[in-house]
């Protein structure tokens, strides 16, 4: 398996159980902490482009399948788009319920076309 899927699961995996200890796992990879530093950030991309949908009724392995996707889309910029998505939607299918990659696809798609042309140099203040 490809180290930076594997590195994206374990990811997903410390996000999701971020969602039910708030904050106390012990050994957290480095772009989790990343991810942490700004998650109402972009917790709030994702509720503006999935309004139907709350963030608590949202599953908690789509939301952080979609908080590391967003992050990697808007924050990091270090991987092209569309393999940003692609790769969202394959763990969406590997991790996720039969739905999951449907959804995931249609939040950044819209997260992706509406930052993408309003917002070309959103970046991470360090």
């Amino acid at each position: 398996m490809d180290p930076r899927h594997e590195l994206r699961v374990k990811i997903i995996q410390q996000l999701f159980a971020l969602s039910f200890v708030d904050g106390k796992i012990k050994k957290k990879e480095d772009k989790t902490i990343s991810i942490i530093k700004i998650l109402p950030q972009i917790n709030e991309l994702i509720k503006k482009h999935a309004p139907k949908y709350p963030l608590d009724k949202v599953s908690k392995v789509d939301l952080a399948i979609l908080q590391l996707a967003v992050y990697e889309l808007n924050f990091e910029k270090k991987t092209p788009p569309k393999v940003i998505i692609d790769e969202a939607i394959e763990l969406a299918k590997e991790l996720g319920s039969e739905k999951t990659f449907g959804f995931v696809n249609a939040v950044l798609g819209k997260i992706y076309n509406t930052t993408n042309t309003t917002n070309p140099t959103n970046t991470i203040n360090k």
